[in-house]
């Protein structure tokens, strides 16, 4: 584009502009380099051991530019994915191709690698993951290199597999029995931390000694931060509290407990918060020091950064804001209690703790699996088979929606926050622990149709009231027929012979005589429960001259009706009067009964 753009006036090109330019190789050759992840932090790479040498240089140049800034690798977990994908593909090549330049690479090489991997029992999605890393890094290497690789390699290079990935499997929520037990457990602890936090040690009292040297290593944590275990200062207050018999096995965590958050405080704090707001357990640890915002009447904003929304990962979640029980309060008290760890780890992020290792201060929670599960023990925190629960962090937020959802009893309206209420049903409603509640759902809406299909049963005090009610209306008349005898056809009072929704309006009623229990316009009193009674007997008869199939098929329906819904509306003192009534009488029936 020629001169500078100017309001009103077209814009005018030079041929120069559309000529693309070349793109620009990677300087670096390097198999042992360190990479600055956007998010976790930095990771050491060393490619070294990898051979043939070119084909190790390309794709370690390719891993360095997806990491740059741009690129599509951001977090260091990713990174190291992409890493350990790329060591697993050189070790089948070492064993299965004789390539040792990208340019030797073959499409036989990379289907080879898929079935090598299929018959491994890796899993249909696993194994489109671990494939697709591997294609990336060729991808990056054509781009890098136009021209370098195989003409088959390059359209190979188009898709990822001629397999279908599958449909993964949901990942499900804890029951509320597991829940109750971690969140309670979580309270505790969280109240034990604040607690101990600014609390000096309680075992030095009467002895000035002791205090003094006490004193001196809380002095030079207050002045650098932290106290080594190859500190003088430590080794006069261990030994010290050895020779009087006091604790010393966990002495570093007790004197720095006063001062910072420890990396066994880490797991409650994050299950309580993952819980109580629904977060992703990636956005809870991504947390910083400015993420509240916009405080209400009891509410506040959460801002946090949720990386796998490419182009809205910026958001903000409404919480409770009040005292430590809350989302809103611990985080503010959080922020409280790191601010003196803060002037020694420069860091804006929420999690600053202390750790018994080579960099005692640290910032971010980096893989707690170990110190969950010790947490978890310590309480004795079962699931719900009774075993000891291995907890699983990124289920918190399965665990959170269930609960949400059981409470809005399941009104997408509400249920879907922060979703659309296709995203909301298909990955947070549609998970294993809710599937019995929709089953129950489900039964429990056929079952009511199936009440309000069939006919109006009417006890002896529901005949009172039914007179009394249309007393002073028009249809009064038409109740008293109806209750009276007037329309009673087999097994009920009928109030609509030539309406039947078996047929045409204004014919008879097409159906059997016992086709009554299914009618809606069939009233049952105690007057018909006699016959009702007989027919049942009959019908119980015809078991042992039908087939099992032919039975259930013309007499099943009924027979679950009468046994099922009619007897068990009359009083016991009823039915048992109907019962003799039906002894003593013989019931005439249709020939339709016994065809």
């Amino acid at each position: 584009m020629t001169g500078r753009p100017r309001k009103g006036a077209p814009v005018r090109f030079a041929p120069a502009d559309a000529i693309a330019t070349a793109h620009a190789r990677d300087p670096v050759l390097g198999l042992r380099f360190n990479i600055e992840a956007r998010y976790g932090g930095s990771i050491d790479v060393d490619l070294t051991g990898l051979h043939p040498r070119p084909l190790a240089i390309a794709f370690a140049g390719a891993l360095r530019r997806q990491a740059e800034l741009g690129g599509s690798l951001g977090a260091r977990s990713t990174i190291k994915g992409h890493l350990n994908a790329c060591l697993r593909f050189f070790a089948y090549l070492r064993e299965h191709s004789r390539a040792k330049t990208p340019a030797d690479l073959r499409a036989d090489d990379i289907d080879g690698y898929e079935d090598f991997l299929e018959a491994g029992g890796m899993k249909p999605i696993y194994r489109h993951i671990v494939l697709a890393k591997a294609i990336l890094a060729l991808r990056s290497i054509d781009a890098d290199q136009p021209g370098l690789l195989d003409e088959g390699v390059r359209r190979r290079l188009s898709y990822t597999s001629t397999q279908s990935a599958g449909r993964s499997q949901p990942r499900d929520a804890y029951s509320p029995f597991v829940a109750r037990q971690l969140r309670d457990a979580a309270r505790a602890d969280i109240g034990k931390i604040f607690r101990r936090i600014g609390k000096s040690l309680d075992d030095d009292e009467g002895d000035s000694n002791l205090r003094r040297v006490t004193d001196e290593a809380n002095d030079r944590i207050v002045a650098s931060g932290a106290l080594s275990s190859g500190d003088r200062a430590f080794h006069r207050l261990y030994f010290m509290r050895a020779r009087r018999g006091l604790p010393v096995s966990t002495l570093a965590e007790d004197i720095h407990g006063r001062y910072h958050l420890r990396a066994t405080d880490i797991p409650p704090l994050l299950t309580f918060l993952s819980l109580e707001t629904g977060l992703e357990i990636e956005c809870c640890k991504g947390l910083t020091i400015d993420c509240l915002q916009n405080p209400g009447p009891g509410t506040i904003d959460i801002a946090y950064i949720k990386r796998r929304a490419r182009g809205a990962e910026h958001k903000h979640i409404r919480v409770r804001d009040g005292g430590i029980g809350t989302p809103g309060g611990l985080i503010r008290k959080l922020i409280e209690v790191t601010a003196f760890t803060r002037q020694f780890v420069p860091s804006d992020c929420l999690w600053l703790y202390y750790y018994t290792g080579r960099k005692q201060l640290r910032a971010g929670v980096d893989n707690p699996h170990e110190r969950v599960d010790q947490w978890t023990g310590s309480h004795g925190i079962v699931d719900d088979d009774g075993e000891p629960l291995r907890l699983v962090l990124s289920r918190l937020r399965k665990t959170h929606k269930a609960f949400w959802y059981l409470k809005t009893e399941g009104h997408m309206a509400r249920f879907a926050v922060g979703h659309t209420p296709e995203i909301a049903a298909r990955h947070y409603a549609d998970i294993p622990s809710l599937r019995p509640l929709h089953e129950a759902t489900v039964a429990e809406a056929f079952s009511e149709v199936v009440a309000v299909a069939g006919p109006i049963i009417l006890v002896p005090d529901d005949e009172d009231s039914w007179r009394q009610s249309h007393t002073a209306s028009e249809g009064s008349s038409d109740v008293d027929a109806l209750l009276g005898g007037e329309q009673d056809v087999w097994l009920a009072a009928c109030s609509g012979f030539d309406r039947s929704p078996f047929g045409e309006l204004g014919s008879p009623c097409p159906q059997p005589f016992w086709g009554c229990l299914e009618c809606r316009n069939a009233v049952i009193t105690a007057r018909k429960l006699p016959a009702i009674i007989a027919f049942l007997r009959f019908i119980e008869e015809q078991r042992t001259g039908l087939p099992a199939a032919d039975w259930a098929m013309k007499f099943g329906r009924a027979h679950h009706r009468i046994a099922k819904q009619v007897l068990p509306a009359f009083p016991e003192s009823v039915v048992a009067e109907a019962r003799r009534e039906a002894e003593g009488h013989a019931l005439y029936l249709a020939p339709e009964a016994r065809q």
